[in-house]
């Protein structure tokens, strides 16, 4: 390691490494629950892709473990190093490359957070419509995991706003894919592959992402309801209406007072109904022009009134800000109260009902406590588990798992497998599916190096 440390010294400069000492806690670990930190060999801080590219060339000729670190505010352990290997921090290279008006895309490094691509898209009236709830997030770290969010129901995920790559595999070589067009039949997509692969098979240096106008009105409106199948009811009547929602979440009454408590926001909702609400849909509507948007909005409240709604609130935009931060902020206050594990399950969304259901008697049946609340208008369920007994808490998760994926869903909607997730995921996904994962892992990543124990072991 000390030979490794002078050539990554010769490489990025020696004030660019950190070994030993220098080494801060925080670069050990995510914000993952339960993922035991770990303190790497040496972090080095790269400003260019021809000095990631040489890192990795000397990491591979040594066998020594690479783990890409963004923001690290990652959930499920992606970005937790090995003990003998080298984190490349992407803290020096995260300059906005270019805003292209005419394309409608942004050009940036893997080190840039969401809030300066925000802030640069907003003055020219665009917007990168991905908000996966943390907004000093890297577009690096949410390239690797797919990253997600609330508005995903109008928007899509991150992989749909990817346009281009360049990233270095496993062998140190530089690859280039896709570009400033929004579609190709040209071969294999590469993009595509690399998008969610959580630094395993490539290190992305630079990606390409496509922009929307940005809207410059919107208004948020809450919908109380005895019973979360009447909410998954509406959903939908919702979706199919032509309203085009940006956000459509449901949370549960207990984290809908955690939340709002921990934000200090007071809603103005009754006793009465709050008593008699069991859960909340939360609807953002957003347009160009005020009229239309008021106009959507009276349809959405006579919708939602039809099918059940005990009331309907049209927010203050204050509020309604408030509310969607204080919702964006319900991992932190599930980790405040004691959570002991995370889910981020998805299943098709008229599944919803089911699977709630499901998850409510392996809860009981275990003595645990599993609350939530979700992106119910993609399917996408987050839940927390408080159950102190390791055992008891791992034969639960499975179990949850497992019910997910027997209604056709998956194990990460949008957080990733990492490693928090990798022992449920490789016990309960299809074997075949696997060895063909591994196979091309292989191939992009030969020795083995690039982020060890994440996703495949």
């Amino acid at each position: 390691m000390a030979a490794l440390a002078e050539v990554l010294a010769q490489i990025v400069g020696r004030e660019n490494v950190r070994s030993g000492d220098e080494i801060t806690p925080d670069l050990g670990h995510d914000e993952s629950l339960g993922s035991e930190p770990v303190m790497p060999a040496a972090v080095v801080l790269p400003a260019s892709t021809d000095e990631v590219a040489a890192v990795v060339r000397a990491a591979a000729a040594g066998g020594i473990p690479v783990t890409a670190r963004g923001s690290a505010t990652g959930l499920s352990g992606g970005a937790v190093p090995q003990a003998d290997g080298v984190v490349v921090s992407f803290a020096r290279m995260n300059r906005i490359l270019e805003i292209d008006t005419d394309n409608h895309v942004a050009v940036v490094q893997p080190g840039c957070t969401l809030d300066e691509l925000d802030k640069a898209t907003a003055a020219h009236g665009l917007v990168y419509p991905v908000f996966p709830g943390e907004n000093t997030a890297s577009l690096g770290g949410n390239v690797a995991t797919n990253a997600g969010g609330m508005r995903a129901v109008k928007y899509g995920v991150t992989r749909h706003h990817v346009l281009g790559l360049e990233a270095v595999l496993g062998t140190g070589d530089v690859v280039r894919t896709g570009g400033k067009y929004v579609k190709s039949s040209t071969g294999y997509d590469l993009t595509q592959l690399l998008v969610g692969s959580e630094g395993t098979l490539a290190l992305v240096t630079e990606a390409t992402l496509k922009l929307h106008p940005r809207p410059e009105h919107a208004t948020c409106v809450l919908a109380p309801f005895a019973t979360l199948d009447e909410v998954a009811a509406c959903v939908p009547v919702i979706v199919g209406s032509g309203i085009g929602p940006v956000i459509l979440e449901y949370i549960d009454m207990v984290t809908m007072a955690a939340i709002t408590a921990h934000v200090g926001l007071d809603l103005g909702i009754p006793d009465a109904v709050r008593d008699a609400a069991l859960a909340y849909l939360v609807v953002v509507l957003e347009n160009g022009d005020a009229d239309r948007l008021e106009a959507d909005v009276t349809a959405l409240g006579d919708l939602v009134s039809g099918r059940g709604a005990i009331d309907v609130f049209v927010l203050p935009p204050t509020a309604g800000t408030q509310l969607i931060d204080a919702r964006e902020k319900a991992f932190w206050v599930a980790k405040a109260s004691g959570a002991d594990d995370l889910i981020d399950m998805v299943v098709p969304r008229a599944a919803i009902p089911r699977y709630l259901a499901e998850v409510a008697a392996l809860g009981e049946a275990t003595g645990s406590l599993v609350l939530g609340c979700g992106h119910v208008g993609d399917g996408n369920i987050h839940l927390s588990v408080y159950q102190k007994d390791a055992s008891v808490r791992t034969a639960l998760m499975s179990d949850i798992y497992r019910a997910g994926m027997a209604l056709g869903g998956a194990i990460s909607a949008e957080h990733g497998i990492g490693s928090a997730k990798m022992a449920y995921y490789l016990d309960l996904e299809d074997p075949v599916k696997l060895g063909l994962m591994r196979r091309i892992k292989e191939v992009f990543d030969p020795n083995g190096i690039l982020n060890p124990g994440k996703i495949l072991g």
